[in-house]
């Protein structure tokens, strides 16, 4: 990364895993036209490193995941430059989604508005009890656009109604019974835990997880039936890559012993 990148990302590797940071975008990690930029790019870099894993995406500190767009910039905005902003961010939204491996968030304290979109767009979403989810956009005279959509059909649209008409907040062990995040752990271990979700999924064999992404993403938009025939090539193609042999017999081995 060059100088300018660095001012709002800082990467980590610990071998296949893949740690994007959101740094310099003040306490709360709020995100702005260059923030939004950038992180796109180091996504999109560390999706396109074959020997990447996985990818934890954080934001600096514990005071919050993303706390939101920069409403400093939107105030500014006009039709056409407001139209341009949340293209970026949908952008960035989709970079996620897309990333060949899965994408950990790792959810401490705040994660509002444009921050719980970006959530959203990742595979597994881990909180610490004290984290806090909210949609407030209407507060401030906008709707809740781009990958708000994910919400009905992650939370149900009864919740998502709740959240994204109401404004208000929700607390961890309310977000982990509606199912916008998969698990609540003590802030103390948060980052262990993550760590051994990230070094779990990257010891699987590394061609059946992107393939089985692929899937999950392929599936959102299919009916159920279409999903179905489309699995059973993709199951086959699988065996072309040596690793369910490899693997399988690892399983049989460790039985037989």
């Amino acid at each position: 990364m060059d100088a300018r990148q660095e001012r709002f990302v800082r990467l980590g590797r610990d071998g296949g895993v893949v740690t994007v940071e959101l740094i310099n975008s003040k306490p709360l990690n709020i995100v702005g036209t260059g923030a939004i930029e950038q992180l796109t790019a180091a996504v999109r870099g560390a999706g396109g490193d074959d020997d990447a894993r996985v990818v934890v995406l954080r934001g600096a500190g514990d005071k919050a995941f993303i706390g939101g767009a920069d409403i400093n910039e939107m105030v500014t905005l006009d039709r056409s430059t407001a139209e341009a902003f949340i293209r970026r961010l949908a952008g960035l939204c989709e970079t996620i989604r897309q990333c060949p491996v899965p994408v950990v968030a790792r959810l401490a304290g705040y994660c509002l508005g444009g921050g719980l979109e970006i959530a959203m767009c990742c595979d597994l979403r881990i909180a610490e009890s004290g984290a806090r989810f909210g949609m407030p956009e209407v507060a401030v005279g906008i709707p809740s656009v781009i990958h708000a959509a994910l919400m009905p059909a992650l939370i149900g649209a009864s919740h998502a109604a709740w959240m994204l008409l109401t404004g208000e907040t929700i607390d961890a062990d309310t977000a982990v019974t509606w199912g916008l995040v998969h698990e609540v752990v003590a802030p103390d271990a948060l980052d262990a835990r993550i760590a051994e979700l990230a070094a779990r999924l990257a010891g699987f064999g590394p061609n059946a997880v992107r393939q089985q992404k692929r899937l999950l993403n392929k599936w959102f938009d299919m009916t159920v039936h279409g999903a179905i025939e489309d699995s059973v090539e993709q199951f086959g193609l699988a065996f072309l890559t040596g690793e369910p042999q490899r693997h399988m017999r690892a399983f049989l081995a460790r039985k037989d012993g």
